[in-house]
This record gives C-alpha cells, structure tokens and sequence, in this order.
C-alpha cells in the first residue's frame, strides 16, 4: 500500500515537471524467405497488444490534462548516499552500511481546486562493507514537501528495513503517495518542490558535499595485502 502524506498549501513562484519513464525495448526476429514481413507484422502487433496489457511503473492517476505543471521531484545531494565508516576515516576497511537513492520516478494529477497527488517510486540499492556485522538493517529516509526554493512546508521519515540474506548489496523499491493541498485553482504545482535523502549525519552530509563516495559494495573484497619483501 501507498504511504500518503499530506501538507499544507502555500502559493509562490515557477518551474517544473519530473516524471520518469521504463523504457521497452521490442526484439526483431530476422526470417528468411517470404514470410518475413508477414511474420514481423504478426510479431509487432503482439508487442503493442503484449506493451498495452503491461501495467505502468507508475499507475495514470487519470487520463484528463492536468490544471498545470507538477511539483519538481528531485534527490538532495547531500544527503543522496549513507556511507558509515569506522571513526569517520574514509577507507575501505572501514567501511560498514552504505546506501545510494539509485532515482526517483513520479507523476501528479490535479484539476479546479482539489489538491495534487503526487505518485512516486523510489529505488535504494544498498550494500554491506567490511565493518557490516549483520545480515539486517534498517536504513531511515525523508520526504519533503517545500514552496519552491523556500520554506519546507512538511517534512516526514520513513523507515526502510532492509534483509541482505547473505550476500553483499540488495535493491529496494519504495511508493508512497503525497497529496498537496492548494490555496485555490491558480495555485499551480510548479510553486512546490519534493525532496528526497537519507538520514545522514553531519559528517556523512560532509562527505556527500565534499563529493567523496564509495561504491555501495566497497569492502566486500579482502584487501590487498603488499607484497612480501
């Protein structure tokens, strides 16, 4: 089930549109003979009847034009990777639970005055380095919902547990709902701003900001020992 969370309405200035699309790719296959063309005829009107059954990543909320622009979905740089390291040393050794927000994905809908509900799907992949001590964690993420480049209107945690069941990464897809409400009818969604990040602390933002970075599978190989003498 989809989260919703909901905010209070503040009008203020311009911008934009963020919504993200799955590619999908149709294959050709290549026959000799007359029966070529026919064949690819057959096999593209299966694709289109096959690609309009497949269900969309993110659900049209309607199919009526929208009163105006949705809010701009973007990830926080500072806060877009949880790298934990032993003492705050920046090595691989030291390297414990990592996480990276991989992209986020989202569409809107609103018309007269009701409010916008914004769907979106977010994607963590995570990872376990070498300080990990536990197959379980439990990362904690935020939403938030600002008048563009101003104040954060609401702001909201989430929790994201995650079960690595033995291996060293794992990928995680998130939905959640958010609804918006407006002032009036000229209260467009490009006055709003949605924000996503990690729960980092100042010196995982430090080193987000600094533009520093490990891999979510850093530490997972041994490291190399120098050579004898």
């Amino acid at each position: 089930m989809r989260r919703v969370i909901s905010v209070q309405a503040a009008a203020l200035a311009a911008v934009a549109l963020y919504a993200g699309s799955v590619p999908v790719a149709a294959h050709a296959q290549s026959i000799p003979g007359q029966q070529q063309g026919q064949r690819d005829r057959q096999q593209g009107q299966q694709e289109e009847e096959g690609a309009s059954r497949r269900p969309a990543r993110i659900a049209p909320l309607n199919q009526r034009a929208n009163a105006g622009p949705c809010p701009y979905v973007k990830i926080l740089y500072d806060a877009a990777r949880y790298v934990e390291l032993a003492d705050n040393r920046p090595a691989v050794a030291n390297v414990g639970y990592t996480g990276e927000i991989e992209g986020v994905t989202a569409g809107c809908s609103y018309r007269g005055d009701d409010p916008i509900t914004v769907q979106m799907d977010l994607l963590f992949n995570l990872g376990r380095g070498a300080q990990a001590t536990a197959d379980q964690r439990t990362y904690r993420y935020w939403i938030a919902v600002t008048a563009r480049n101003e104040a954060v209107l609401a702001k909201e945690y989430f929790d994201l547990p995650v079960d690595f069941e033995g291996a060293r990464t794992a990928s995680v897809t998130q939905e959640k709902t958010i609804v918006i409400p407006r002032a009036d009818s000229e209260t467009s969604g490009s006055n709003f701003e949605i924000l996503v990040g990690f729960d980092v602390t100042p010196e995982m933002a430090a080193f987000n900001r600094d533009g520093s970075r490990f891999r979510v599978n850093a530490g997972t190989a041994p490291v190399a020992q120098p050579p004898a003498q």
